[in-house]
C-alpha cells in the first residue's frame, strides 16, 4: 500500500491558466513545463495545460516526449540547444530555439542550403542585466544582422528577456531591465519581420503590467504557488495543483523533557503525544524544515517536532484526536506549499521538484 501519495488536481492547472489569461487578456501565453512541470508530470500537465498557446521546455528530450505524446503545439527550447548536431532534429520536430550564446549563431550560421527539413524559429535572448544566459543589448543588432541572413533561421526572428527581481516590488530592477529591452526596439524593427516578443515571468504577469508585451511566460503560478516575495497562492486566486498527503503510522506519548529525533534537536516542554508520519527527505520533503512547520491531520495544524529523517517527520499532537492510518497533508489544498517553503528556508518551486520516485502519483482529471 501506498503511504506517500502526491494527488495533481489537473482543474488547478486550467483555473491557474485562466487567472494568467485574466492579468493579461488578449497575449499568447506559452506555459512553462520544464523540470517534468515543476514536478507535476510532463504529459499529465501538457494535457490539463492545452488551452495554452505554447508549451516552454528546458531540454530537447522534454520537447522530443511532448511531440511523441501527440502534442502539436508551439515548442520553445528555452536553453537553445547544446549541439550543433541537434539541430536536424529541431528542424524535424518544428521547435523553436532560443539563442543566446555566440557558438549558436555561428552554429546556425554553418548550415547549408537544404541540410534542414525546414528552417528554425529563433528567440534571440537578450541579457538586459540578469548576467546569466543571453546576447549584450550591445551586440543585439549584430546578432539580428546575422540571423537575418542565415538560411537555417525563418526570417521571422523573436525577441526575449528574462526578469531577475519582478517578485520585488521594492525594487527597480524590472523596470531597468524593461527600459533596456524597450531600447532595442528600433533595431528589432528594422532587422526582422513579423518577429514576435516574450518578456513576463509569472510575478511580471502578476506584478508587473508594462511587461505585458507579446507572449506571456507563466510557471510557478500554473502550479499555484505565488511568484512574489512573502506572497501566498490565495493572494492571486491560484489554486494548489499538487497535495502531498501521507500516513500516521505510529502514536507515543513523552514526559516532559524527553527528546525526538536526530540530535535532540527538539524536547517537550510538558507532557504530550507525538505523531510519526511516514514522511522524509527520501521522498522530497525538505530536511531543512524548522520545528513548527505545520501538517494538517483530520483537518487541524499541528507543529513540527524534531529533525526530518530520510523516512519518518514527528508531529506534536498533544491530546488531541489522532490515530494510526490517519491521513496527513504536507502541502496541498489545506495547506499552502509557500507557508511550507518559507519554513524550510526555500521556495516552492524546490518543493514540487523535489519529488522522489518513492511518492505515488495520481491526477484528478
Amino acid at each position: 500500500m501506498e503511504v506517500a501519495v502526491a494527488t495533481i488536481h489537473t482543474a488547478a492547472l486550467a483555473h491557474n491558466l485562466e487567472r494568467v489569461k485574466n492579468y493579461a487578456p488578449g497575449h499568447p501565453v506559452m506555459v512553462m513545463l520544464k523540470a517534468n512541470a515543476y514536478g507535476h508530470g510532463l504529459i499529465e500537465s501538457a494535457h490539463a495545460l492545452s488551452a495554452a498557446d505554447a508549451f516552454g521546455v528546458a531540454r530537447l528530450h522534454e520537447a522530443v516526449t511532448l511531440r511523441e505524446a501527440g502534442f502539436q503545439h508551439r515548442i520553445v527550447l528555452l536553453e537553445g540547444f547544446f549541439e550543433a548536431k541537434e539541430l536536424p532534429l529541431i528542424a524535424t520536430l518544428q521547435l523553436d530555439v532560443v539563442v543566446h550564446q555566440q557558438w549558436q549563431l555561428e552554429a546556425l550560421e554553418l548550415i547549408d542550403d537544404g541540410e534542414l527539413e525546414q528552417a528554425i524559429a529563433v528567440w534571440l535572448k537578450i541579457d538586459s542585466g540578469m548576467h546569466r544566459i543571453g546576447v549584450a543589448p550591445e551586440l543585439a543588432d549584430d546578432y539580428l544582422r546575422r540571423l537575418q541572413n542565415c538560411l537555417a533561421v525563418r526570417a521571422d526572428i523573436n525577441l526575449m528577456t528574462h526578469f531577475a527581481c519582478a517578485d520585488d516590488l521594492h525594487s527597480t530592477m524590472t523596470q531597468n531591465q524593461l527600459a533596456t529591452f524597450e531600447s532595442l526596439y528600433p533595431s528589432f524593427s528594422e532587422h526582422t519581420f513579423g518577429g514576435e516578443v516574450s518578456l513576463a515571468n509569472s510575478a511580471a504577469i502578476i506584478a508587473h503590467s508594462a511587461t505585458h508585451q507579446g507572449w506571456l511566460r507563466p510557471g510557478i503560478m500554473l502550479y499555484g504557488a505565488s511568484p512574489m516575495q512573502h506572497g501566498q497562492a490565495q493572494d492571486h486566486q491560484l489554486q494548489a495543483a499538487m497535495t502531498l498527503n501521507s500516513k500516521v503510522i505510529a502514536v507515543r506519548g513523552l514526559e516532559a523533557g524527553e527528546p525526538v529525533g536526530y540530535g535532540a534537536r527538539w524536547r517537550s516542554a510538558t507532557p504530550t503525544r507525538i505523531a510519526v508520519v511516514a514522511m522524509g527527505y527520501g521522498d522530497g520533503y525538505p530536511r531543512h524544515a524548522e520545528d513548527g512547520t505545520p501538517v494538517i491531520i483530520n483537518g487541524q495544524r499541528f507543529p513540527l517536532a524534531g529533525r526530518v529523517s530520510m523516512d519518518m517527520l514527528t508531529v506534536d499532537i498533544g491530546d488531541s484526536d489522532v490515530s494510526v492510518g490517519d491521513v496527513v497533508e504536507l502541502w496541498g489544498q489545506q495547506l499552502s506549499a509557500d507557508e511550507v517553503a518559507r519554513c524550510a528556508g526555500t521556495i516552492a518551486y524546490e518543493l514540487f521538484c523535489g519529488m522522489t520516485r518513492r511518492v505515488k502519483f495520481r491526477y484528478c482529471w
